[in-house]
């Protein structure tokens, strides 16, 4: 079995680089999908209350028979749960649907500031934490501002922000500051919701190396030190997508997927846009 590198993070835990993803997953569909990434050699599951597939997730954990602390568990609180109470009952429901008495990883998941909670969420998340009901905490989608105020108010740094990244899409403006306070980068929707699965660069890149145009891409996020979460719902390619440690890119590849960065090149809202229904 391949072993996937750990990153880590700033409060001394570790994160598995490689792990799968599960939005738009449905929850019946769930059981089977994350079954067969766990099976594959995924050891790192991302989830969330606003997917409405932790159960499916849980169960899919539940009947691997991989121990525990095999397993590293994301989940992220819900935008309309914010406040502190609100955050406690969503956590306890979270942990119940995924059949599990902690989580590895808890993000929030848009900071909303048009409801201008964030704040008291990341508090409450530090409070789960020194309750060791999560062992790391962290964000999502959060913007240079949101995290300079949570660390502000609070004095306490996430340790990830998961947030788009893609060859299209590669926010090197913001990289900085997560390196200047050791937050490590989740990339989320990696191949670009699939609009960058027609690159004819990369494709090129791939077929030199014997690989495909999504195999090229996660290899990208392994290479500079991303944590990397693609996602499919067709279990004919959950291998596939794990079969990216046989092979290296080269300078001169990385260069020209790095040349593909696009000013208009995201394809999902951006934090302003995002309302408290998800």
């Amino acid at each position: 079995m391949v072993q996937v590198p750990e990153i880590a993070l700033n409060d001394g835990n570790t994160i598995p680089q490689l792990g799968f993803g599960v939005w738009r997953l449905e929850d019946d569909k769930a059981p089977e999908v994350v079954g067969a990434a766990l099976d594959a050699g995924y050891r790192h599951i991302d989830t969330a209350e606003g997917y409405s597939n932790e159960g499916g997730v849980g169960e899919a954990i539940k009947n691997s028979g991989l121990a525990r602390e095999d397993v590293f568990v994301t989940s992220k609180l819900r935008n309309g749960a914010h406040e502190r109470d609100q955050a406690l009952a969503a956590f306890d429901k979270s942990l119940e649907l995924l059949k599990l008495d902690y989580l590895d990883l808890f993000l929030i998941h848009w900071p909303v500031p048009q409801q201008d909670k964030y704040v008291e969420a990341w508090k409450t998340l530090i409070e789960l934490k020194e309750q060791g009901r999560v062992k790391s905490i962290g964000v999502s989608n959060f913007l240079p501002e949101h995290l300079e105020r949570i660390q502000r108010e609070t004095g306490v740094t996430p340790a990830v922000n998961q947030i788009e990244l893609h060859p299209y899409y590669q926010e090197r403006g913001n990289r900085t500051l997560h390196a200047e306070n050791q937050i490590a980068i989740e990339s989320y929707s990696p191949l670009g919701s699939g609009a960058v699965l027609g690159d004819e660069t990369i494709a090129e890149i791939g077929k030199a190396h014997g690989k495909s145009v999504a195999q090229v891409i996660i290899r990208w996020h392994l290479q500079q030190g991303l944590i990397v979460l693609p996602k499919t719902a067709t279990v004919s390619r959950v291998p596939e997508n794990f079969d990216v440690f046989d092979f290296e890119l080269s300078p001169d590849d990385m260069s020209k997927i790095d040349a593909l960065d696009k000013p208009d090149g995201k394809t999902l809202p951006t934090s302003d846009k995002m309302n408290n229904t998800f």
